[in-house]
């Protein structure tokens, strides 16, 4: 069973999600610190990527994925990659499996998501779940102890099409700063991450 740490900010309180923009000067260290507060001190992680292949804009967690499976990542399982996606058609599959072969897990679901356009190229840590398909309007199964988002485009209207037309480069980008940044925070103990 894993020990979860809880996250408060300095007053004392339950602290809101970590929002950091990929071009600050040191994002990699503050979205290293975000996640590396939220992990639990013991026990198995599992990291689940969700998202396609198919779609420039939904490809953040398999590209995510696909980066982290290179790695020698201690005590950590990770679920979906651009060779095998976690998206709508398989979700309830993967839950399932991660409630029976992982029971005790601590799970970090990674997902792509729209914001405002002011938001647009932020990485976004949370200590809550994921919850897949929600800028398309697709009712799927929350997942996850904590999430981590990557706001890929603006949403409000035609998610779809602005999915579609989300820039890859960026996605690319993010994906490969999200990954460090968790190959960090997993590797490192957490006074080492400052």
């Amino acid at each position: 069973m894993f020990k979860k740490k809880p996250f408060f900010n300095g007053s004392g309180q339950n602290s809101f999600p970590s929002r950091i923009p990929m071009k600050e000067p040191n994002a990699r260290i503050s979205i290293t610190k975000a996640i590396g507060d939220r992990l639990p001190s013991d026990g198995e992680i599992v990291i689940v990527c969700i998202g396609t292949d198919r779609c420039t804009g939904d490809s953040l967690g398999p590209l995510v994925g696909t980066f982290l499976e290179k790695e020698n990542l201690k005590r950590t399982t990770v679920y979906g990659t651009l060779h095998t996606p976690v998206h709508a058609t398989n979700l309830e599959e993967t839950v399932y499996r991660l409630k029976t072969e992982h029971k005790d897990a601590f799970i970090i679901g990674i997902d792509a998501c729209l914001g405002k356009v002011s938001s647009i190229g932020s990485v976004v840590v949370d200590s809550s779940p994921v919850k897949p398909g929600a800028a398309v309007a697709k009712e799927l199964p929350e997942i996850g102890d904590m999430s981590i988002g990557g706001v890929v485009n603006a949403g409000g209207y035609m998610e779809y099409f602005i999915l579609q037309n989300t820039r890859l480069s960026m996605v690319y980008d993010m994906a490969k700063l999200i990954s460090r940044s968790l190959k960090l925070a997993l590797n490192q103990e957490k006074n080492s991450i400052a």
